[in-house]
């Protein structure tokens, strides 16, 4: 047992001697949020906002826009062109949300950008958009009684 003990002193020493670092940097993981996500948080969420209750809502929540833009069959580049297009033409005739229309008419003509624009589309399209806590439930109702129909077929 004597022979071990000066063996695995050893071995401990030479184990300490080559921490040669002085300090330990944290590595970041901080990833920049995508420019549309601010935009939209700054320029849509005033009227959208995400935690506005039903009752005092100004329009529709951005993931109730989404859910009206976005079909299984769209496209990231249709996706951003429709929204343009209701940009470029806000009418009721032009509208595709129109219980959003009947409750909050329809939206006033916002001085955004095209790029700002192709931004905030990009983020909506790409990534889940927070919710109010209402939200399911109230969307699973509006699809139990069917979604409005124009010019008799339903949209």
């Amino acid at each position: 047992m004597k022979p071990l003990v000066p063996l695995i002193l050893l071995a401990f020493l030479i184990g300490c001697q080559d921490s040669k670092k002085s300090s330990y940097a944290i590595e970041s993981t901080y990833q920049e949020e995508h420019p549309g996500k601010v935009l939209m948080e700054r320029q849509c969420n005033v009227c959208h906002s995400p935690t506005a209750s039903h009752e005092q809502r100004l329009a529709p929540p951005m993931i109730a826009v989404k859910k009206h833009y976005v079909a299984a069959h769209t496209n990231k580049a249709e996706f951003v062109e429709d929204i343009q297009n209701w940009f470029d033409n806000q009418t009721e005739d032009n509208a595709r949300m129109y219980g959003a229309v009947r409750r909050f008419g329809v939206m006033p003509k916002l001085l955004v950008s095209k790029e700002d624009l192709k931004q905030i589309s990009d983020y909506i399209f790409d990534y889940d958009i927070e919710k109010p806590v209402w939200f399911d439930e109230h969307y699973n109702e509006e699809k139990r009684k069917g979604f409005p129909m124009r010019n008799g077929k339903q949209i």
